[in-house]
């Protein structure tokens, strides 16, 4: 008598068997011979038989199995998974299962499970954690990997560097035994200690983490709202194999230590996908990695959320719905103008126009724009690149950076025949951009015909709102200021900072804001510009058509208690 789980996991090899052949990945004839093959091991099951007799890969497997269970595959080798995740289920009951918990939110778990068609499973766990559940479908071998793993991840750092086994090794040493060095980048210890710093990093909101070789071991350092901060030191013994791990990650050369190196990879944590752009470089005391954050899930914001005030954010609407022309977005390394371009391009009507872009590299992946990743490895510049695109009828070209006369000179080009280009230049404030263009060769002519607006940027940290707090500061405070706004009466300035408490770990600052200064080119800098004014002049002519500096911008944060003024003038001063 044919039982109930017999029919069921028939029908279930048929659906699989329909999918695979509607997919064209196996025929008739070969689903028919491999169910044969299982009615003399009925314990196998029928996508391993498959994979066995060399008719799919485990890829395409996985690929028709998530149509059979309803849900997304996920693999676990591209995820971090947190201890806290981890601790909700006991490791017997994942085993039992052969599930891990991935996500919490609200009051729903997600979970990964070799079979997310186990309606027992499921039900213990929602029993269990007294949780809704969402079954996500991850192969068995990645399952069981993971949990005997993540389940042993619950120490702290120095439990785990005391379960690293590795011979100290001499920073000024270049006989290395590269392969036992691989080995253990590969053990449980190095991935766990590798895991918490980059789990540690994204729970404290960094946007950097450095990895700084010295004499004493290795510093774990995170850039926190622009700050660095020491977080904690890790012994000499253990910096090659922490080094080659992150390194192994990023597909770089792991043997090359003598000269700088560019990587990258992706990771998922809980729900957030976070992308890890990875730089190395040779110091004294060995090799030096910063790894930029860059959180994918946050998605790009608009221009009501970088931080222009009403005023300005109508101002630079009204430059960038120009049909044609150059906007240039200024500030130093860091200082966002990445992410107002992003916002920028999010605003073009991409239905009716074709945007493209150069960058270096793609940090969001938008809908509707032609986006372009530089490889100078294989001559795919900026220049040459932007040679490509104007064969591509386009409406909006944004270019990462102006790097060169080359690039400028397209750049100019291009919005002289009928374009409009975004770009960004390194200067420190908007008119030096003007001067930049003509350093980097382009006459003053072009430049005065081409460029329709200059904005430069800097970011501020935000005074945190649960320990904001106002006071009355020096009454002189201002005095020695060139200022081009309106300041309350003397006596009546108040002024905000703050106290410090847990939610901004007593840094007084929790997030960032941007402050800007714009200028719009009209006939009079235009002027100027052809006939080669000096920087200063023509920011004077800008400030009196109504131009707000960086510090008049970051002075009206200030009194609006959204910064403080000690950070205004560490950034705008």
């Amino acid at each position: 008598m044919e039982t109930r789980d017999n029919k069921k996991t028939y029908l279930s090899n048929l659906r699989l068997g329909e999918i695979l052949i509607n997919q064209g990945v196996i025929k008739p004839e070969q689903l028919k011979k491999a169910l044969e093959a299982q009615q003399t091991d009925s314990k196998k099951k029928i996508g391993d038989i498959l994979i066995n007799q060399g008719v799919i890969s485990q890829k395409q497997l996985n690929m028709a199995l998530q149509h059979v269970y309803e849900t997304d595959f996920i693999e676990l080798k591209d995820i971090i998974l947190d201890p806290e995740m981890i601790s909700l289920i006991p490791k017997r009951i994942a085993l039992r299962y052969k599930l891990i918990p991935l996500n919490k939110e609200n009051n729903v778990l997600t979970l990964a499970m070799a079979n997310p068609l186990d309606v027992n499973a499921i039900d213990y766990i929602k029993e269990y954690t007294k949780m809704d559940v969402i079954p996500k479908f991850a192969t068995e071998n990645e399952i069981l990997n993971a949990l005997s793993s993540s389940y042993d991840a619950g120490y702290h750092f120095d439990d785990l560097l005391d379960r690293v086994d590795v011979a100290t090794v001499s920073d000024m040493s270049d006989e290395v035994n590269l392969s036992a060095l691989e080995a253990i980048s590969q053990e449980a210890p190095i991935i766990q200690l590798v895991n918490m710093i980059i789990i540690d990093g994204i729970k404290e909101r960094a946007s950097d983490i450095h990895l700084e070789p010295n004499q004493r071991g290795l510093l774990v350092r995170y850039r926190i709202d622009g700050i660095l901060h020491d977080i904690r030191m890790l012994p000499v013994r253990v910096k090659p194999a922490v080094t080659s791990r992150v390194k192994i990650l990023s597909n770089m050369d792991i043997a090359e230590r003598r000269l700088p190196q560019d990587g990258r990879f992706q990771l998922r944590f809980g729900a957030r996908e976070v992308d890890l752009r990875v730089s190395s470089i040779p110091t004294v005391y060995d090799e030096k990695i910063v790894m930029r954050l860059l959180d994918k899930s946050q998605g790009v914001i608009s221009l009501d959320g970088v931080g222009f005030t009403e005023m300005q954010v109508q101002e630079f609407r009204k430059m960038i719905h120009n049909p044609h022309g150059i906007i240039l977005v200024t500030g130093p390394t860091g200082s966002g103008k990445s992410t107002t371009l992003y916002a920028t391009l999010n605003e073009v009507d991409s239905t009716q126009k074709n945007v493209i872009t150069v960058e270096d590299p793609v940090e969001y992946k938008l809908d509707r724009i032609n986006q372009i990743n530089v490889r100078p490895k294989i001559n795919l510049t900026f220049a040459n690149a932007l040679r490509s695109i104007l064969r591509q009828d386009p409406d909006v070209i944004m270019i990462g950076e102006m790097r060169d006369s080359e690039t400028a000179h397209i750049a100019v080009q291009s919005a002289l025949t009928g374009h409009l280009v975004f770009s960004t230049l390194h200067t420190n404030d908007a008119v030096s951009s003007l001067t930049r263009m003509t350093d980097m060769g382009v006459e003053p002519f072009l430049i005065s015909s081409s460029v329709i607006g200059v904005m430069a940027q800097r970011l501020v940290r935000r005074i945190c709102p649960k320990c904001i707090e106002e006071y009355i500061p020096d009454e002189g405070i201002f005095d020695d200021l060139k200022l081009n706004i309106t300041l309350p009466d003397k006596g009546k300035i108040k002024l905000y900072k703050g106290k410090g408490c847990d939610h901004c770990k007593n840094t007084g600052y929790y997030g960032r804001i941007a402050i800007f200064e714009m200028i719009e080119i009209n006939d009079e800098i235009r002027s100027m510009i052809l006939r080669k004014i000096s920087s200063n002049e023509i920011k004077e002519v800008a400030i009196r058509y109504g131009m707000k500096t960086l510090l008049d911008s970051g002075v009206t944060r200030a009194l609006e208690g959204i910064t403080s003024i000690d950070e205004v003038f560490r950034v705008a001063v």
